[in-house]
């Protein structure tokens, strides 16, 4: 499996800004080679006419060509095309984001479905400093939608649940995100000093949701590259990518970005790992290898409650019998316990706790799985 895999990674355009049209270029990509499709496809706004301010200045809206179709039925057919594309690509374990407005979030997250694809969240990035409404006639448009969907109902994509914890000072990271728009030196210029793209986004997004559904080393594809964002945090992040836009201007600036990124050092690009997927390890393992005996005591801190080890793997203290996880719960009248953390043991005096001899093992399980070996 892993010589297959480096296979298909020699013929991939790792880390290149690929020309042409995204549908027709995906389509020369070797199937199930790709980690993580992150899309930020045309938002079909079907703009009437020009936009101004109350001062009559004209408001830089999203106007171009390649925003542009004649009709819904086209749209929806340039999306089931290139969604079918990206899906082929996608490895049976990968995920995919789209981004957009109201114009055309509801269409793609229909399409999706229609795929195949299985919706896990969506997203609001609510704009902390959005652009204000001029006339006066709708709400503020504040926010945009995101919908994270893997491959399909039965894979196992990847959630780095205690990263995205870790991000958010140790609370669970909500399905709400505040994050400001491109401004000041984020935002790209051409040579007149206008806005390089229209629909930028911002890095911090792209930081969260590659940290968040990848690991280093995944390859990122992202069909609607523009000004890349994509390419430059997946690049400091220690990530591939491959970018596909088809406006050379695009490319260009693109190119010149992620040229300047710096990759950030080894140590920097690892982050906290999802105890979920961890192997487990049940405390009876613990108690047949030896590392606590029969009949030895735990303690919780402060020596307030104590349990012996009994030989099946389950702990006795105050007459309540159970797993580590009762037996600590009963003892503090909780609903709940993580015995690996509740309960020490006592080594030359000094309390240590269980959750040290867990870790051994995973250790031991992990060089057991090694390559090397």
């Amino acid at each position: 499996m892993a010589t297959k895999t480096a296979q298909v990674a020699d013929v991939l355009p790792l880390n290149q800004i690929m020309s042409g049209d995204c549908i027709e270029v995906m389509n020369s990509l070797p199937a199930g080679s790709v980690d993580l499709v992150f899309a930020d496809p045309p938002y079909n706004l079907q703009l009437k006419g020009e936009l101004h301010r109350p001062d009559n200045s004209k408001v830089d809206a999203v106007d171009d060509h390649w925003d542009q179709f004649s009709s819904f039925a086209a749209y929806d057919s340039f999306t089931r095309d290139w969604l079918a594309a990206a899906k082929r690509l996608l490895k049976p374990n990968g995920a995919i984001w789209v981004i957009g407005s109201y114009h055309n979030i509801f269409r793609l997250g229909a399409v999706l479905q229609d795929h195949g694809f299985w919706l896990l969240n969506d997203v609001v990035w609510r704009k902390s400093n959005p652009m204000p409404n001029f006339k006066g006639k709708r709400l503020t448009n504040a926010h945009e939608t995101l919908i994270w969907a893997s491959r399909d109902e039965s894979a196992k994509y990847t959630f780095n649940y205690e990263a995205l914890k870790a991000l958010n000072d140790g609370i669970q990271m909500r399905s709400d995100w505040v994050l400001p728009i491109c401004t000041g030196h984020e935002r790209l210029k051409d040579e007149n000093g206008d806005k390089a793209h229209p629909t930028q986004k911002p890095e911090s997004l792209l930081h969260r949701i590659i940290v968040a559904t990848t690991n280093a080393g995944d390859v990122i594809l992202d069909p609607f590259f523009g000004t890349g964002t994509t390419g430059a945090v997946a690049k400091m992040l220690g990530r591939d990518f491959i970018g596909i836009e088809r406006e050379e201007a695009y490319r260009k600036v693109a190119a010149k970005r992620i040229e300047k990124v710096r990759r950030f050092d080894a140590s920097s690009l690892e982050i906290t790992g999802s105890k979920r997927s961890e192997p487990r390890v049940p405390f009876g393992q613990v108690v047949e290898r030896g590392m606590l005996r029969p009949g030895e005591e735990l303690f919780s801190l402060g020596n307030r409650h104590k349990a012996k080890v009994r030989a099946d793997g389950t702990l006795i203290g105050n007459d309540v019998k159970g797993s580590i996880h009762q037996v600590g719960a009963a003892l503090e009248g909780a609903p709940s316990c993580n015995g690996w953390t509740y309960w020490h043991f006592k080594r030359d005096g000094k309390m240590v706790p269980i959750d040290i001899l867990r870790q051994q093992i995973r250790a031991e399980m992990e060089a057991d799985t090694s390559p090397t070996h």
